[in-house]
C-alpha cells in the first residue's frame, strides 16, 4: 500500500499496537531539559531504575538560564535550583549534559540539529511542545508530558494514539520581504490555532522545497501554533548537505548506508493523506500578530478586522484580547509605536534570522526608544554570528548580542518584558503574560523586527529596503 513518510516512520518503529488503542514507539532520541524533566528522574529513583539507553538522551538547560553573566551563579533561586537539578540528574543517570558556558549548549531545538542529533528517519521527543522543530529533517519529532519523559527515560518507548495525516503544499514563490516565519504565521491565521488538532502535518510544495533547513525549521517549528501534534518536510538533498560533517552524524560507510535509506523517505505518489490544504506562496506577506494568540495575525499592511464570529462567548474573547492588546477593529497597526524587540527563541535564534536582521539595520541606527534583546540560539550560533562580523554591523548600529538561551520568548528567566510594554518578537507564542505580567506581544519575523528596532514603530521591512 501506498504510504505517506508520516507512516513510514511511524510504523517502522512501532513495537506493538493495542487493540483499539496507542501505540507503543520506539524513540531514537530524547531531548531533556531543566523544566519538564525533574519529577521524571524523582519518578525512577522512587522506582529503584535508571536510565534504559542513556546514550540517546541529550540534555541542555536553556529555559531558566540567564543571558548575561553566565559564568556567574544563577541570580534567581528558582532557576538556579532548576538548572542545578538538571546538572545533578545528569551525572547521577549517566546522561549527555551541554551545561551553561559549554560550548555545545544553548536552546535543546537549535543545538540538536546543529550537533547532527537530528536526523531523518529518526522517532523524536523532549518535555517541550516546540519538539516538532526537527520534523523539518524528515524526523517524527513531539512533544510530550512530564510523565512520558519518565517513560522514555525508563523503556525509550512511549504510547502514543497514532495522529491522522495532513499535508500542506505551499506553491508558488513568496515575494520580496517575506521569510519562512510569515510563511508560518500566515498558515496558522488561515487554518485557525485549532485547525490542525489531531494530524500530523507535512509541508510540501515550490516554497518548502525551496527553503534552507533553518527556514524549514521555523516553518515545522510553529506546527503546534494551529494544533498540529507536529510537522515534517521530506528530506532532500538540502537536509543531507546540511547533516554532513557534523560531529554526532554518521560518517565514512555508515554515512554512506544511512544516505541510502533516507533517500527512501518520501511520501509515496499515490498516498492518499486525511486531508490535504493548498496555498498560494505570492499571497504571503510580511505578518504580524494583533492578539493573543499566534492566529491571530495579519499582514503588516492590514488593518485589524471585525470579531470573525456571531457566536456572544467568540465575539467576547476577541474583545478581551483585543482590550489586553491596547488595540481596536480596524485599527491599522503600522506605524504604531514599539517598546522592546526580542530576536531569538528555538523559531528565529539561527545564524540566518542575525544574518536577515544585520541586513536590514546595517548602515542604520537603533531607535533611541527602543530596548533590543538580541539572543543567539546556541554557543554556535554566537560564534557565528562573529566569525562572519555580525556582531560588528549589529554594534555600529547600536545593538548587543546576549548570551544563548530562551530568552524573552517566555517570562521563565530574566528577560521579562514589563506591563503594558510592547515587543515585536520573533518568538512562537504571544499568549497574555507570555514575555511578562502584563507585557503585549506581537509576533513577527527577523525583518519586521529589524525595521521596527530601526524606525521605533511597526514598519513594513519592504518600506526601507525600497530607501536603501
Amino acid at each position: 500500500m501506498p504510504s505517506t513518510l508520516f507512516d513510514k516512520i511511524w510504523d517502522s518503529h512501532a513495537v506493538s499496537v493495542m487493540d483499539g488503542g496507542p501505540t507503543q514507539l520506539y524513540i531514537d532520541r530524547h531531548y531533556c531539559h531543566e523544566v519538564t524533566s525533574p519529577q521524571a528522574f524523582d519518578g525512577l529513583r522512587k522506582r529503584g531504575i535508571g536510565v534504559f539507553r542513556p546514550e540517546r538522551t541529550f540534555c541542555s538547560p536553556d529555559h531558566n538560564i540567564p543571558t548575561h553573566d553566565q559564568d556567574r551563579p544563577i541570580a534567581d533561586p528558582v532557576s538556579h535550583h532548576q538548572v542545578a537539578t538538571l546538572v545533578n540528574n545528569a551525572r547521577d543517570f549517566g546522561l549527555t549534559l551541554f551545561g551553561m558556558c559549554h560550548e555545545k549548549n544553548g536552546i535543546i531545538h537549535v543545538i540538536g540539529p546543529e550537533n547532527g542529533l537530528t536526523l531523518p528517519g529518526f522517532t523524536i521527543v523532549c518535555g517541550d511542545s516546540h519538539t516538532s522543530t526537527h520534523g523539518a529533517f524528515g524526523a517524527v519529532a513531539f512533544g510530550i508530558g512530564t510523565s512520558e519523559v519518565e517513560m522514555v527515560l525508563a523503556s525509550q518507548c512511549i504510547l502514543q494514539p497514532k495522529p491522522k495525516t495532513m499535508r500542506i503544499n505551499i506553491n508558488g514563490r513568496l515575494g520580496d520581504g517575506v521569510t519562512a516565519k510569515d510563511v508560518a504565521l500566515y498558515i496558522i491565521a488561515k487554518m485557525t490555532t485549532g485547525g490542525a488538532t489531531g494530524y500530523f502535518v507535512e509541508y510540501a510544495g515550490e516554497v518548502v522545497r525551496n527553503m534552507s533547513m533553518e527556514e524549514r525549521m521555523t516553518l515545522c517549528n510553529l506546527s503546534i501554533e494551529m494544533g498540529a501534534r507536529g510537522g515534517m518536510v521530506a528530506p532532500d538533498q538540502t537536509t543531507f548537505d546540511y547533516i554532513k560533517g557534523r560531529e554526532y552524524a554518521p560518517n565514512g560507510e555508515d554515512w554512506d548506508k544511512a544516505l541510502a535509506y533516507w533517500k527512501t523517505l518520501r511520501t509515496d505518489d499515490d498516498a492518499v493523506f486525511d486531508k490535504e490544504v493548498n496555498f498560494d506562496g505570492s499571497d504571503i506577506q510580511p505578518r504580524i500578530t494583533f492578539g493573543t494568540n499566534p492566529g491571530m495575525g495579519i499582514a503588516i499592511n492590514e488593518a485589524i478586522p471585525s470579531a470573525p464570529t456571531d457566536d456572544d462567548t467568540g465575539r467576547a474573547s476577541y474583545a478581551k484580547s483585543l482590550q489586553y492588546m491596547g488595540f481596536s477593529e480596524g485599527q491599522r497597526l503600522e506605524g504604531h509605536p514599539v517598546d522592546y524587540v526580542f530576536l531569538g527563541s528555538c523559531t528565529n535564534g539561527r545564524l540566518e534570522d542575525f544574518r536577515a536582521f544585520a541586513s536590514m539595520v546595517k548602515g542604520r541606527k537603533k531607535a533611541p526608544g527602543v530596548t533590543a534583546w538580541l539572543v543567539p540560539g546556541s554557543w554556535a550560533v554566537d560564534r557565528q554570528i562573529r566569525e562572519e562580523g555580525l556582531d560588528r554591523i549589529l554594534e555600529e548600529a547600536g545593538f548587543t548580542l546576549r548570551q544563548p538561551g530562551c530568552s524573552a520568548c517566555l517570562a521563565m528567566n530574566d528577560d521579562k518584558v514589563p506591563t503594558a510594554k510592547l515587543c515585536i518578537s520573533t518568538s512562537n507564542r504571544n499568549f497574555e503574560g507570555r514575555q511578562g505580567p502584563g507585557a503585549r506581544t506581537i509576533l513577527a519575523g527577523p525583518l519586521v523586527a529589524a525595521a521596527s528596532a530601526i524606525t521605533g514603530v511597526i514598519t513594513d521591512p519592504r518600506t526601507l529596503n525600497e530607501t536603501r
